[in-house]
């Protein structure tokens, strides 16, 4: 597919997207965070960004990979999909018995690691940080039901 044709089909996902946030429908509580705000700005976000793509596709600037000769995996991309396939394997066992937190870090190394980062310490203060951040905004402020942060012998 050429950019521009790229570019058409996600601005086809996005209007989808759209109507799809739009058809949500409002609380029956009073709340000051309704359903519908999260996917409307992740809809307006994805779809400003691919008005941006389109603009950039129509101009020209964006490369066409399909004319290239050759398409091969970079160099470890098995041991890339099985860290990402870890991680998420590990999360869904693992949420229950140790609470939000644990899985949660875990997981985020091993996409660090699928993304070439080095687990050292400050990869895993990084995961811990945005999981334990991520916990208190949804479990605590927002009521989300996310289980206990730790586990209860903690």
């Amino acid at each position: 597919m050429t950019p521009l044709r790229i570019a058409i089909a996600l601005g086809t996902v996005c209007a989808v997207a759209a109507w799809q946030a739009s058809i949500i429908p409002e609380s029956l509580m009073q709340m000051t965070v309704g359903p519908t705000l999260v996917p409307v700005l992740v809809v307006a976000g994805l779809s400003l960004l691919t008005l941006i793509y389109g603009v950039s596709a129509w101009r020209g600037h964006q490369t066409d990979e399909s004319v290239a000769q050759e398409h091969s995996p970079l160099p470890g991309a098995t041991q890339r999909f099985l860290a990402l396939l870890a991680g998420g394997l590990a999360f869904v066992i693992l949420v229950v018995p140790l609470g939000f937190i644990v899985p949660s870090t875990l997981c985020g190394l091993s996409v660090a690691r699928a993304f070439d980062a080095p687990l050292n310490l400050k990869s895993f203060c990084i995961c811990a940080g945005i999981a334990t951040v991520t916990w208190v905004l949804f479990a605590q402020i927002l009521g989300v039901g996310l289980g206990p942060g730790l586990p209860w012998w903690f």
